[in-house]
């Protein structure tokens, strides 16, 4: 355990797995000690048709949350042992059943002796310990399904690594970023238009000029990200929100977010009361970041890009 100590929360799995051998290695010795030539990764399947009475391969796989390849491999050696047998009439010949055999059901009779025991024994052990490890178990397995661990890990890195981003004003030293990091971005997905290269060729006189804004992120002091604030013509909108690009290299670590945060905080400060972008909707998780900072899906303004197929507002 002094190695558990030192790693703490990181070794999870190592622990649990510790445990599952411990576990394990006493049932096999539990059933030696009632004189039962059984394994106890057998249990579950052995369970299952102890219930069911019949049932497929697929059907025990599903119902244990095991792989169908595993599943047959312990149906073979449970045959191998007499308890279960296979290829059992049925009413659809192409259903493969399988179900106890004679000698399955008598040491059913043992088993539900041992059972009981071994209730008794885990219930003797929940009353001793300060915490119920079964009814964690549940919550954990619950909680997990919610959201997998795996993404718990990537929200606390995306987290920590935006602590690294920061969010600057556009300088003539960034001209070559915002342009090569949006025309990198275009083309990946589809084809530089007319209205690319008035934004991104003469970013002062069609954006910075005529009271717009290009915010720039840095990480470790690189231009990473660009997004810009386009003062619009419109009665209804105040300023675009375009050429938002985050280079390939620096996804995953809030950039986007971070950004478009930033973009809406500048046209709060210069007094506008809804902000317009255009998109499309094949860009899946830009889409869902649009939506994660308040965008809502809206019709009918002109657009002088042919990939729009989206159109978006908010209200700030």
């Amino acid at each position: 355990m002094e190695f558990f100590n030192k790693v703490g929360k990181v070794a999870l799995g190592s622990r649990l797995r510790l445990m599952t051998a411990i576990i394990t290695d006493d049932a096999a010795r539990i059933y030696e000690s009632y004189g039962m030539n059984f394994m106890p990764k057998w249990f579950p399947v052995f369970y299952t048709l102890l219930e069911e009475k019949e049932m497929t391969i697929t059907e025990i796989a599903s119902e244990i949350g095991h792989s169908q390849p595993s599943v047959s491999k312990i149906i073979q050696e449970m045959i191998a042992a007499g308890l279960i047998e296979e290829n059992q009439k049925s009413s659809d010949k192409r259903r493969n059943i399988v179900v106890l055999t004679p000698q399955g059901w008598e040491f059913s009779k043992e088993l539900k002796l041992q059972l009981k025991d071994v209730e008794a024994a885990v219930d003797g052990l929940i009353t001793e310990s300060s915490h119920n490890l079964w009814a964690a178990l549940e919550e954990w397995e619950f909680l997990l399904e919610q959201k997998s661990l795996l993404k718990r890990v990537n929200e606390h890195k995306k987290k920590r690594e935006s602590q690294d981003v920061k969010i600057v004003e556009f300088e003539p030293k960034y001209l070559d970023a915002f342009r090569s990091l949006n025309i990198e971005w275009i083309s990946t997905y589809f084809e530089m238009e007319e209205a690319d290269y008035k934004a991104l060729d003469n970013p002062d006189e069609y954006i910075l000029n005529k009271g717009g804004k290009i915010l720039v992120a840095l990480y470790h002091d690189e231009p990473v990200g660009v997004c810009a604030l386009i003062k619009m013509n419109n009665s209804d909108y105040d300023f675009e929100m375009a050429k938002m690009a985050v280079s390939p290299k620096a996804q995953g670590k809030n950039i986007g977010f971070l950004l478009g945060q930033a973009i809406a905080n500048s046209a709060r400060e210069l007094g506008a009361e809804k902000i317009y972008l255009e998109s499309n909707t094949i860009l899946k998780p830009a889409i869902n970041l649009y939506y994660k900072l308040g965008f809502q899906k809206v019709f009918g303004l002109a657009t002088p890009y042919k990939r729009c197929n989206i159109q978006m507002e908010l209200k700030i």
